[in-house]
């Protein structure tokens, strides 16, 4: 078995026939589509900008949530030491 036979897995010959089927394929799924691989890329890209901005979304929303009980909390909190306080 030659080293190169090794490193494919498999005869030259055959990786070339498999991966010629498996182009066609994609390809043809593509065009179903109306895909391109820049789409791909795109999308991509796209899908973990989004996921970025979801996290730090997620973490304002978390923080604008604690800032909101924050208003109700903390005086309530400084009006009931301060009640406990003369006692």
């Amino acid at each position: 078995m030659s080293a190169l036979t090794r490193f494919l897995g498999d005869t030259p010959l055959r990786v070339l026939v498999k991966l010629l089927v498996v182009s066609f394929l994609v390809g043809l799924v593509m065009h179903a589509f109306g895909w391109s691989p820049m789409d791909v890329l795109y999308g991509i890209r796209q899908f973990f900008t989004d996921l970025w901005n979801l996290g730090f979304h997620t973490i304002d929303r978390f923080l604008g949530y604690i800032l909101l009980g924050a208003a109700i909390v903390v005086p309530a909190f400084i009006l009931l030491r301060i009640a406990s306080y003369r006692k």
